[in-house]
């Protein structure tokens, strides 16, 4: 993969700092270690890091035309360049390279800002067109590959892969958007177009920004949604066998490499099927490789085992420790701006052991939103079910007041925890949605939020990330909350993890299940074929029948799986107070400290798990620290012997 910067000024013709170009380039090797390249004009800078995966010998970036009157910088893949390669030939362009990289020029070339809707692939690229004076800043459907971009105030547009290279830029205001904030503790990530600053915003997936010099800059354009229409397949039974052809056509597309390939295997359904696929398509055995955990409740390396043995793969485990809390402030550097998925250590070291023996790996997410592999689907049409008993006007009250009177009990099986589903009864199906999906209910996060905080939200609640998409989103409940992750979650919390954590290590990954044409068809097979009874992820199940054990594929959904509460009360007891309760989130002005020091004392007195909150306040505290205020540890930022000893840290 590789990483793309620019500066364009879009009101005049102004020399362009190259020293800073430069830096902003360099601060995004880990995504291109191979090679870097830049491209300076008057008002105009670009800047390029390559992980070289296609063409090694040629293929440098930034790429021109013959003429260089049309230039490109270019993260990720079209696997399809071949065959535009050859329909842009025919039509009588000239190509000095065999990289898919020189067919977005030309593409641009030939059919202008629709060139987007003939590539299928993951990327993100900024091409500027000479003749037109036109910066065309565009990403793919799904949003698999970054594209951060700020509007200066002197009319200059800086751009990148990743917010690091943006916050170099002198003129860029670091100034938090309170928004962002909100969101995040709603949701532990901050979703497009939102970033935590408020200049700064991402392009969203499926979505092109044109900039022409001399004029205001547009909205970005949508060129493609998620259409959940009906795709015309008769029979549970025809689904099964289409689903396999085109999956099959996804994965082999996804092969293309001079460099390395293997894949991730976890031993669940959806990376399993992948490696099933791939291991149909080649001669060879297919490189597959797994992280295990000592704890056997999260451990399905076994699983992973069977998979392994049945297709003979070139298979790497290595067993991680479920204490591997080194990389907290890490992963602060990774993000850029506050993230909560604590799943981010695990895929940050299945990352690591995948670079070790290849370059490029396949992945199986997307499975669990395409296929309604969720629990919370299930949880959400049991609640549609209760919603659907008696008229809103009856059951607000009846559902309002029945949770607000049933205690919390995080301590009790699941069955008696009743609370959050009487709460979300209470809702309308959206509102419902949000509430269960939320990290911090509403309630605590206005009691976080000191007095001039909350003034500054004016009322904003991020349940408007769900409401915003609610005209757009299908009818069917099901459907309706598959669509709302497509918007939301996927790009911006599952995507964001696995474009971070594997460009931390120069690891290409791809994702055939994200392909954006099976993704269209799957949308379109009917939602009992995905979610029946409890089952999730029915027909895919179903189809991949064949190919793995029915163990497998029934048994119950582990995933990642990260100690937190544990953490937070043992080897992390005093790094959190020391940093929930210290100078920086004071200093931040966000944080109402009372109440951030009853949350910290009622997790560790084990009276409430706030776990999942707690890490996500520490991950912003680690943000805030670094970024913001540019405080940094005595000891730079290798904590995990303070962390052991139990000495905190201090600000230096």
């Amino acid at each position: 993969m590789c990483g793309l910067v620019g500066i364009f000024d879009s009101r005049e013709r102004r020399p362009i700092d190259e020293r800073l170009l430069s830096r902003m380039n360099e601060s995004q090797i880990h995504r291109g270690p191979d090679a870097d390249g830049l491209h300076v004009e008057p008002g105009l800078g670009l800047g390029h890091r390559r992980l070289s995966i296609i063409d090694l010998s040629n293929g440098s970036q930034p790429l021109s035309n013959e003429d260089h009157s049309v230039v490109v910088v270019y993260n990720g893949e079209i696997y399809n360049f071949q065959d535009l390669e050859k329909e842009l030939k025919a039509a009588g362009h000239v190509f000095r390279t065999r990289c898919d990289t020189e067919v977005i020029v030309h593409a641009w070339e030939q059919w202008g800002a629709a060139c987007v809707e003939r590539f299928r692939g993951m990327f993100a690229f900024a091409l500027w067109d000479r003749n037109c004076e036109t910066l065309f800043l565009a990403r793919d459907r799904i949003g698999i590959k970054p594209l951060h971009y700020a509007l200066l105030p002197d009319g200059v547009i800086i751009f990148g892969s990743e917010l690091k290279a943006l916050v170099l830029h002198p003129a860029l205001r670091k100034d938090i958007e309170p928004r962002a904030v909100e969101e995040y503790l709603a949701l532990g990530y901050i979703p497009d177009p939102r970033t935590i600053f408020k200049d700064v915003h991402k392009l969203p997936a499926g979505h092109t920004l044109a900039v022409r010099r001399g004029q205001p800059p547009g909205e970005p354009r949508r060129y493609w949604d998620v259409s959940f229409q009906p795709n015309g397949v008769k029979s549970i039974g025809e689904a099964q066998e289409e689903l396999l052809d085109r999956l099959s056509e996804a994965v082999r597309m996804r092969l293309i490499a001079e460099v390395p390939l293997g894949a991730f295997l976890s031993g669940g359904v959806d990376s399993s099927g992948v490696v099933a696929m791939m291991a149909r398509a080649s001669d060879d055995p297919v490189n597959t490789c797994s992280i295990s955990f000592g704890d056997p409740e999260f451990n399905e390396s076994a699983y992973a085992e069977q998979v392994v043995q049945r297709y003979r793969t070139n298979h790497q485990v290595q067993q991680v420790d479920p204490d591997d809390f080194d990389l907290v402030d890490q992963l602060a550097a990774l993000y850029d701006e506050p993230y909560a998925d604590s799943s981010a250590i695990p895929t940050y070291r299945v990352c690591e052991l995948a670079r070790k023996r290849v370059t490029v790996a396949l992945s199986g997410d997307g499975g669990d939103e395409n296929f309604a592999g969720y629990r919370r689907y299930r949880w959400h049409m049991y609640e549609e079910r209760l919603r659907n008993l008696l008229p809103f006007a009856l059951r607000r009250p009846l559902f309002g007041m029945l949770g607000a009177l049933y205690p919390k009990a995080d301590w009790a099986p699941k069955i008696f925890r009743a609370k959050s589903t009487l709460q979300a009864v209470a809702r309308d199906s959206m509102m419902g949605y949000f509430h269960n999906f939320s990290m911090l209910p509403d309630d605590i996060r206005s009691r976080l939020f000191t007095r001039s905080f909350d003034r500054d939200l004016s009322g904003y609640n991020a349940v408007d990330v769900f409401t915003r998409y609610q005209s757009e989103a299908p009818d069917h409940p099901l459907s309706r909350v598959q669509y709302l992750d497509f918007k939301t979650y996927l790009p911006g919390d599952i995507l964001t993890k696995v474009d971070r954590a594997s460009m931390a290590h120069s690891l290409e990954v791809r994702v055939p299940i994200l392909d954006h044409e099976f993704v269209d068809w799957v949308s379109g097979l009917p939602p009992e074929w995905k979610l029946r009874g409890r089952e999730g992820k029915y027909v895919f199940k179903q189809a991949l029948e064949p190919h793995l054990p029915k163990d497998l594929l029934y048994r119950p959904k582990m995933g990642f799986a990260v100690p937190l509460a544990k953490w937070f009360r043992g080897p992390l007891r005093t790094r959190v107070r020391e940093a929930l309760l210290g100078e920086i989130m004071q200093e931040s002005g966000i944080f109402e400290m009372g109440a951030l020091r009853e949350l910290v004392e009622r997790h560790q007195s084990r009276a409430r798990d706030y776990s999942a909150a707690i890490w996500a306040l520490l991950m912003f505290e680690s943000f805030y620290r670094n970024t913001v205020t540019g405080k940094t540890r005595r000891d730079n930022g290798n904590i995990s012997g303070n962390m052991r000893a139990g000495t905190g840290y201090a600000h230096g």
